[in-house]
């Protein structure tokens, strides 16, 4: 009975972090998607040079994405 609810609970463990694993890719694919030098100017962004990044676009919300 012991080792069924140890296993249990190991098993539930692994389960949440799986999910919260997948939840936090998934986050981070969403809130940083890549857009064009034309889709940056068209939505009011402005182009910026990162150091050692690359260009990003500045829009007028505060985000920065990355240009493809």
């Amino acid at each position: 009975m012991r080792m069924r609810r140890i296993l249990s609970l190991a098993l539930a463990a692994a389960t949440l972090a799986g999910v919260s694993a997948v939840g936090a890719v998934s986050a981070g694919a969403a809130s940083s998607p890549n857009i064009s030098r034309d889709d940056c100017t068209a939505a009011g962004g402005q182009i910026v040079s990162r150091p050692y990044a690359g260009e990003a676009c500045a829009l007028p919300d505060g985000t920065t994405q990355a240009i493809t």
